[in-house]
């Protein structure tokens, strides 16, 4: 009787853990991994991060409801990232690793000309969907129409016509303008755009020098450049580190124009570095974080990451991320050609925080994977953003 009893227990042992076994499994998602590129060293930093964390803010979001539904099968996200070094070869490297060893099949960023080529230089042959932001045309002007790459912020071609137009009206009396780029893919390409639209726009070019990456004394520049006659300075989109630099030395230097960045944008770290010299400094703003949809964003990035600067880009690549998430959803597939018809036909989804989706760029580019996002003019007033006014970009 007692061995009876012993041999009944044991079976009710066995069934009650293969039911908590199948339990477990039913309950447990896989894991779809998305891959991440930013610079999470040198002077993009700031920017590599805002990748990081706008990613992660909207990864949280997905798995909170349980996770991302994709077809008949349910997925935890996790992203993967790596650090480009704000360089063309690190890009390449991090999409090498992520591809061939993490298997990813959907990257976020990098931000930058250099990287994200480098990135595109993978990606595409390799039909890995990518959503970036870099400002060289030819990140998405190229011979295969950049089957899968997206853009997730406007660019030069996008926001400076209208930015040009609002300085022309707002600096009436001012016309001769200094430029200095770096002297890589991103400054080799944006500099002769900057000119043309500011020369459009009426004013002048004065001043045009390239530097290289990693300067950190800019004074003989800077005062070679305001011995032209200069009365505007164009910080270009700098990276945050190098802007706040040319800021604060062209400020110590006396100049008492006007200094604004129509690029970038790098303007909390610019306050941060440059101090008082910051006040009256204008810059493109990618959003504006004192707007009431921005109120949960905020308070998801400061839980998760405590108080501190959120960089324009964070928001920018929450959004770009919540849309390739959806974009997974709509098309049910983790098939990355479905995924980008998908993408393509998107118009109208609101991810939150920048109102319904609008894609562009056939002109421009011959595709239309050109993100187009509402965009600001902001000062810095005692320390503090300000936005003046918000503008539309140019949808061609």
């Amino acid at each position: 009787m007692r061995q009876v009893l012993r041999s009944a227990l044991v079976a009710a042992a066995v069934v009650i853990a293969g039911a908590v076994w199948l339990a477990g499994m039913a309950g447990a998602a896989e894991i779809l991994q998305i891959g991440g590129i930013g610079s999470l060293s040198g002077g993009g930093t700031a920017w590599g991060l805002a990748i990081q964390r706008g990613a992660e803010i909207a990864i949280d979001e997905v798995n909170a409801k349980g996770g991302l539904k994709v077809g008949n099968e349910t997925y935890t996200v996790k992203l993967i990232m790596y650090d480009d070094a704000y360089s063309g070869q690190g890009g390449t490297t991090a999409a090498t690793r992520l591809i061939t060893e993490d298997k990813v099949r959907f990257i976020v960023g990098p931000i930058g000309s250099a990287p994200v080529l480098g990135t595109v230089a993978v990606t595409t042959p390799a039909k890995v969907l990518l959503m970036s932001d870099g400002y060289a045309p030819t990140i998405l002007k190229n011979d295969a129409k950049s089957p899968y790459n997206f853009r997730v912020t406007n660019t030069t071609n996008e926001f400076m016509p209208a930015a040009v137009k609002w300085m022309r009206q707002h600096f009436p009396d001012k016309n001769r303008v200094g430029i200095l780029s770096t002297n890589d893919a991103t400054g080799q390409s944006v500099l002769p755009l900057m000119k043309k639209f500011y020369e459009e726009a009426g004013f002048k070019v004065t001043f045009q020098e390239f530097f290289e990456r990693g300067t950190q004394e800019f004074t003989p520049l800077l005062t070679r450049m305001l011995a032209s006659g200069i009365d505007i300075y164009e910080v270009d989109g700098n990276s945050p580190g190098d802007a706040a630099l040319l800021v604060k030395q062209i400020r110590q230097l006396g100049f008492t124009g006007a200094v604004i960045q129509i690029g970038g944008p790098s303007i909390e770290e610019i306050i941060a570095v440059a101090g008082p010299l910051a006040d009256g400094f204008l810059s493109y703003d990618m959003f504006d974080f004192g707007a009431s949809a921005a109120r949960q964003f905020i308070q998801a990035y400061h839980k998760k990451y405590g108080e501190g600067i959120i960089n324009g880009q964070t928001p920018a690549f929450y959004n770009g991320t919540k849309i390739l998430l959806e974009a997974i959803r709509r098309a049910g597939s983790l098939d990355t050609a479905k995924v980008r018809d998908t993408l393509e036909h998107m118009e109208g989804y609101d991810a939150g925080l920048y109102g319904p989706l609008v894609w562009g760029g056939m002109k421009n580019y011959g595709v239309n994977h050109q993100l187009l996002l509402p965009f600001f003019i902001t000062e810095v007033r005692d320390g503090k953003t300000q936005p003046l006014i918000q503008l539309r970009p140019n949808k061609e």
